[in-house]
């Protein structure tokens, strides 16, 4: 019975680690933005992630993007901005060589921006 309930802790644990971040309760206010704001108040720097070298290899790319993304809303929202302006994104790529395939594959996706408080738009 204990190894049962455990291997079912396990799968559901990997199967959630494969979906992405999901926003959290006023985040998807949050706007992201290339360019910098004016008129708005600068907060600090934020950071979003989706993927580690094991759950990345499952999950898929999109999931990956879309999850480091609403992380960095998320972490956005928490110290009360309502603007992103974009910094960097990065995608971190292990090697597949199971099969002779030697590909190169998306594991983890890193998005940073700069957090603002900007007025309300008209």
């Amino acid at each position: 019975m204990q190894i049962r309930y455990m291997h079912a802790v396990i799968c559901l644990g990997f199967v959630a680690g494969c979906a992405a971040v999901q926003l959290e309760s006023g985040a998807q206010q949050v706007r992201i933005v290339t360019s910098e704001p004016h008129g708005c108040e600068y907060l600090g720097e934020v950071t979003g992630n989706q993927g580690n070298f094991f759950t990345g290899t499952y999950t898929s790319n999109a999931n990956l993007e879309t999850g480091a993304r609403n992380d960095m809303k998320n972490q956005a929202h928490k110290v009360g901005a309502n603007t992103i302006q974009m910094l960097t994104n990065r995608a971190g790529q292990t090697g597949a060589l199971g099969q002779g395939s030697g590909g190169m594959q998306e594991t983890n996706v890193t998005y940073t921006g700069v957090a603002y408080k900007c007025p309300p738009a008209h």
